[in-house]
């Protein structure tokens, strides 16, 4: 990379997440809109960061220590802490380039683009799974699970192998360059010709498969799902119905304004919505605010699953009492509170 070269912003693909979009030369410029305090964005990038850490790894320690009653649902859920610890891996880099500029190179941001990417999609991915899951255990009954079950594992395999190719265009246009303003930035570099018209592709490609589809499948099947539930007196059903709907509602609060968001700019680059300064400046403000939620997303799970999951809370009561962090009493009286459910027929097996 040349640092003799400087490269006008807005010759370059989409910079809403890092700065604020300049318009043609024959526009008057905006002016510089309200931005959030960096200091602020790494205070939460870390503590998001450290919360995801600690509760994933929590999760998927339990997940692991009860082998023999993990249901289909465990598997996808341990999946999906596995793929917040990887998103965890991102945030530290993602924290220093918010408050300074990118100082790690063209193969580090690839390698983190990526790994986000990949979280983007298995998270919804896996979400959807569980949906379906859900669906086949209450409205068609325990035996289809059944017959499914040694699918699991091939299933959440699959949905790591599409999240790895459909990232791959991730790899293949992200670039680290110089920039008038900002200084050397991590970003998608799609060239000067066709710009706008590889950018409608990839968006609309990566919010239909990543997001929009995956929540049509969970709303047919929870719908259902919930339908058939209000027909029946199966408590234990009904609780680990919560738990699952939290972490679907969770997912959807964090992530639904972005996709919203970058819907709305994709509208706005692509002249379908006009564009103004005041609407730009208050766009690009809004992309910082929901990438910011959405990034919590990944270290909430594990608090919706301890509040809400009373399988979890009695798991992870029996690891520390056969580490001796607690006494045997303790585990005993959180015991009996708890109702015993079948193997055959739980929704969670440990959350």
């Amino acid at each position: 990379m040349s640092n003799s070269i400087i490269f006008d912003l807005s010759d370059i693909e989409d910079f809403t997440d890092t700065f604020t979009y300049i318009p043609s030369s024959d526009a008057a410029p905006c002016k510089d809109p309200w931005t959030l305090n960096k200091y602020v964005i790494v205070v939460v990038y870390t503590l998001v960061f450290l919360l995801n850490v600690i509760g994933n790894s929590l999760v998927i320690l339990i997940i692991c220590n009860n082998k023999l009653k993990r249901s289909s649902t465990d598997v996808y859920l341990l999946n999906l802490a596995i793929a917040d610890l990887l998103f965890a891996v991102t945030l530290p880099f993602w924290a220093a380039y918010k408050a300074h500029e990118w100082v790690f190179g063209i193969h580090m941001c690839r390698f983190v683009s990526i790994l986000q990417e990949v979280n983007f999609y298995s998270g919804i991915l896996l979400l959807a799974c569980i949906s379906v899951d859900r669906y086949l255990v209450i409205v068609h009954a325990t035996e289809t699970a059944m017959q499914k079950r040694h699918w699991v594992k091939y299933i959440s395999m699959a949905i790591w192998i599409f999240s790895f190719v459909t990232s791959f265009p991730t790899i293949w246009f992200k670039d680290v360059f110089l920039t008038d303003k900002i200084g050397v930035v991590c970003h998608e570099n799609i060239g000067h010709e066709n710009t706008e018209g590889w950018k409608v592709i990839l968006r609309i490609g990566r919010h239909l498969v990543g997001f929009f589809i995956p929540l049509l499948i969970m709303l047919f099947c929870y719908g259902l799902t919930i339908k058939t539930l209000f027909k029946t007196k199966n408590n234990q059903k009904h609780r680990a119905m919560k738990v699952i709907l939290a972490v679907v509602l969770a997912f959807l609060i964090c992530w639904l304004p972005y996709n919203i968001t970058v819907i709305v700019d994709s509208l706005m680059r692509t002249k379908y919505i006009n564009e103004t300064c005041k609407m730009r400046n208050q766009l690009d403000v809004a992309l910082h605010l929901t990438e910011i939620i959405g990034y919590t997303h990944s270290c909430i799970n594990p608090f919706l699953y301890a509040f809400i999951g009373q399988k979890f809370r009695n798991s992870f009561l029996r690891i520390l009492a056969s580490k001796g962090i607690i006494s045997k009493e303790v585990l005993s009286h959180y015991g009996r509170t708890s109702s015993v459910m079948s193997t055959s027929g739980n929704t969670f097996a440990t959350l």
